[in-house]
């Protein structure tokens, strides 16, 4: 009986091996894996990088180049604004001023000071004084009423991980980037920190840092809001040593759910040196049109993705 067994699985080889070729087909697959040299870090050092890098840095005054842009899917096109000029101040922990130029003149576009709870905006083209909280985005149809201070000092200066409040974790991921030898795109591995925050209603996502593995910089920062939407997009590039600390001089910041863009070239930029409160002081213009922002038009706007920052 073994025999015979042995028997019948020679006969079936010998029948299946001149079929064998239409039954498997195989080809070559193009590696789509960048081959660029990679630096390595572990969890804790990525963390370790992103804290050492937060609490560094205490002031920071910067001239900068802004550019903007409204729309996207909802409204069906995006509106493309000229390029400004303005200066950025920062005063840890929250106090901030961001001042546009209007071109060729050098007047004043706008003016936006903050404190962290509220701010005050003095749009002078238009005659507009806008007093509101940072918490409460109102989507209005002008694109300067929608800028929130504490969105451009989270998106300036990334946050520390605050051990007590949120939970961090790593991925191993990839991104796409362009391969400017084969002239393709690519999958490059990444590192992604995942942060876990505790809000009112329990944890939640709060924001993703992306790591580029050719530098272990953060090349990219997504903040959500407590209901699971992205509320800001970061982009970052071009980063340099300012004594001892890296900054990048091109930040890119996308608001998805007011469909607005913010790009902030940084042209000039000192950090640490000290700030004065008058710098952060904002007068009402005379005969100004008073607005005040305190209600939500919607729970889903109602920004809570602001946090404090560090």
């Amino acid at each position: 009986m073994p025999g015979w067994r042995c028997v019948r699985f020679v006969l079936a080889v010998a029948v299946l091996a001149p079929i064998s070729g239409c039954l498997f087909r195989s080809h070559p697959v193009e590696s789509r894996i960048s081959t660029a040299p990679l630096k390595q870090a572990t969890e804790a050092e990525l963390i370790d990088r992103i804290n050492s890098q937060a609490a560094s840095i205490k002031t920071l005054n910067a001239t900068v180049d802004i550019s903007t842009s409204v729309g996207g899917w909802t409204k069906g096109k995006i509106t493309q604004y000229q390029t400004i000029s303005g200066y950025i101040m920062v005063r840890k922990p929250q106090m901030l001023r961001m001042i546009g130029l209007l071109p060729i003149v050098r007047n004043r576009a706008f003016d936006m000071v903050s404190n962290g709870q509220t701010f005050e905006l003095s749009i002078p083209p238009k005659n507009r004084f806008i007093v509101g909280r940072n918490d409460i985005i109102t989507n209005s149809s002008q694109p300067l009423e929608n800028l929130r201070p504490q969105h451009i000092l989270d998106a300036l200066l990334v946050r520390e991980i605050d051990t007590a409040s949120e939970i961090a974790v790593l991925e191993n991921s990839y991104e796409t980037v362009a391969d400017l030898k084969k002239k393709k795109e690519v999958q490059q591995p990444d590192y992604v920190i995942t942060v876990i925050r505790r809000g009112d209603a329990g944890w939640y996502l709060s924001r993703k840092i992306i790591f580029s593995r050719l530098d272990l910089e953060p090349h990219e920062q997504i903040v959500y809001d407590q209901h699971g939407y992205i509320a800001s997009d970061v982009h970052y590039s071009n980063f340099s040593d300012h004594e001892g600390i890296d900054f990048a001089s091109g930040i890119n910041i996308w608001r998805p759910q007011q469909e607005y863009a913010i790009n902030l070239t940084v042209q000039k930029l000192v950090l640490n040196q000290p700030l004065a409160d008058e710098q952060f002081a904002l007068q009402q213009p005379a005969g100004a049109q008073v607005v005040h922002f305190d209600a939500p038009n919607s729970s889903r706007n109602s920004g809570g993705d602001s946090q404090p920052s560090k």
